[in-house]
């Protein structure tokens, strides 16, 4: 078993097809097939069989791709900074992060990122935080942006940001004061997450403390929806800062906030701990923090000012 055998291998089982395979890797089908051939005797195992679709995975494959799968994400790794010779950074970055991070930030920041680092590929997904996590441990990803576990985790944490929900509400809604109680948001005509989605754990944990129970009208995991709705009708969410910044600068949404108890979430990065950032994926999480903190913090206040100057 070599190296070349299991990219060949890693390519057919992502394609799907000896044929896109082949082109995948440059050579031709008979090449391929033959070193799969070889593969599989070594093992003596069937690692794919052929059906109308194309080739399709065994247990034994699947089992395979995921063993090697951080084994070449490794590799590539490791490739990718010593072939950086120049200062420039190059590579490949696979980062996630959870849709209330990339809701409002992650355009303003790919934008710039992309610019400073053309020679860098980026493959960016959101998800929820356990999916997130084992992506990392299993090297399918370099990094991840989730809200912070209440659990420990096996893996290496960076606190990136610490904010406050508030109480969003949309032209539509009837005016409410610039601070409200958590227990007077709560009576309100609510939108929020379903209870598997992490915001609504955070909300819930905080709020059962204070024996303050959310009963919220509709329940949905779109952030991009839950924000829409708001926007259109009289419904009013409790959301992070961070996902609605945009709508806040612009007046379509406008933002309360939240006392007794405070709302308040920590974001942090995690990242494997035998698997260090290359420079590329570091210089990625920087931008990010770096967008999110000031923004974060600074334009809400402005907000307020704004609001308090119009009524």
């Amino acid at each position: 078993m070599d190296l070349r055998q299991i990219q060949y291998f890693f390519a057919l089982y992502e394609e799907g097809s000896v044929t896109r395979a082949a082109n995948r890797m440059n050579v031709v089908q008979p090449a391929l097939s033959m070193q799969l051939a070889k593969l599989e005797s070594e093992i003596g195992q069937q690692l794919f069989h052929r059906n109308t679709r194309g080739m399709a995975p065994t247990p034994v494959g699947h089992h395979m791709y995921k063993l090697f799968r951080p084994v070449l994400a490794d590799f590539a790794r490791a490739r990718d900074q010593l072939m950086q010779t120049d200062g420039e950074l190059s590579g490949h970055v696979s980062i996630g992060l959870i849709a209330s991070v990339a809701q409002d930030l992650l355009a303003q920041v790919l934008a710039e990122y992309t610019q400073t680092h053309p020679r860098v590929t980026l493959a960016l997904s959101d998800g929820y935080t356990p999916m997130l996590c084992k992506a990392v441990t299993e090297g399918q990803l370099d990094a991840a942006i989730i809200n912070q576990p209440r659990r420990q985790l096996a893996l290496n944490s960076h606190p990136l940001l610490s904010e406050d929900f508030v109480l969003v509400t949309g032209p539509k809604h009837p005016e409410l004061s610039d601070s409200l109680k958590v227990r007077d948001a709560a009576g309100l005509k609510l939108a929020l997450p379903t209870r598997l989605h992490g915001l609504r754990d955070i909300l819930d944990s905080i709020t059962q403390a204070e024996g303050i129970t959310l009963a919220p009208e509709l329940e949905v995991d779109s952030i991009n929806a839950i924000v829409q709705l708001v926007e259109l009708g009289t419904y009013a969410a409790l959301l992070p800062r961070i996902a609605v910044l945009s709508k806040l600068a612009d007046g379509r949404l406008r933002a309360h906030t939240l006392v007794d108890p405070p709302l308040t979430r920590q974001v942090v990065c995690v990242t494997h701990p035998l698997r260090p950032l290359s420079p590329a994926a570091a210089a990625f999480v920087a931008m990010l923090e770096r967008y999110a903190q000031p923004k974060s913090s600074l334009v809400p206040r402005t907000l307020d000012t704004r609001s308090k100057e119009s009524r």
